[in-house]
This record gives C-alpha cells, sequence and structure tokens, in this order.
C-alpha cells in the first residue's frame, strides 16, 4: 500500500499536501480501494470556508456514496475539474493527478492533529 511520507493524513482517510498557506486533498489509496470504481465526485463547495472536518464534498462509486472531509479549515480554492469527465483518475493516481480540491489554509496549528504516514498505517492495519 502506497502511503506517501511527504503527506499528511486523516482518520477518514484523506490525504493533505502542504505548499506553503495552500493545502491539495484528495483520498488515499486504502480508500479508494475500499471504495471500488469511482464514477462520480461532486464538489460545490468552490469558494466557501470550512471547518475542520466539515464534509466539502461526496464521492460516488459502483456500490456506495461518500462523504469527503476537511482535514484543516479553510477556503476552498479550487476542484480538481478534470474529475469531471474522468473521477476514475482517483482511482489510477490518488496522490497524484486524482487530487480533488485545493484550499486556503486558514488555521496552520491543525497541522498537529493529523495523522503522519506511520500513524496512518498504524490507523488502517488495526
Amino acid at each position: 500500500m502506497n502511503i506517501p511520507d511527504n503527506l499528511k493524513y486523516t482518520k477518514e482517510h484523506e490525504w493533505l499536501k502542504i505548499e506553503g498557506t495552500e493545502g491539495i486533498i484528495g483520498i488515499t489509496e486504502f480508500a479508494q480501494k475500499e471504495l471500488g470504481d469511482i464514477v462520480f465526485i461532486e464538489v460545490e463547495t468552490v469558494g466557501e470556508t470550512l471547518s475542520r472536518e466539515d464534509p466539502f464534498g461526496t464521492i460516488e462509486a459502483v456500490k456506495t456514496v461518500s462523504d469527503m472531509f476537511m482535514p484543516l479549515s479553510g477556503e476552498v480554492l479550487e476542484f480538481n475539474e478534470a474529475l469531471e469527465s474522468n473521477p476514475e483518475i482517483v482511482n489510477k493516481d490518488p496522490y497524484g493527478e486524482g487530487w480533488i480540491i485545493k484550499i486556503k489554509i486558514s488555521d496552520p496549528g491543525e497541522l498537529n492533529d493529523l495523522l503522519d504516514a506511520d500513524g496512518y498505517k498504524e490507523l488502517i492495519e488495526a
């Protein structure tokens, strides 16, 4: 299972990559495997400021629909529009081209509450 060391993780299986005052968010390889073939991703929160753990969108697979949650508080700046026509990119490249949203981080102190790669590995192996 691929769990990159340079990312932070949530217990709900989102990942976060920090780039200055912004963050890129997606779902983990573990999550996309659990969901199965992803058929639709909906994010209607662009331009909104959300709190940590607020839902920012939904991800639909053949067998289920799941909410996706903010790992940190911040403003949703952008949705990866490539996912509108090709949501399966998340299955193929969850940590790269399959990113879902970009945010402007409003409380960097919340980073301390996220899991590192080792902590996430322990979570999914428990």
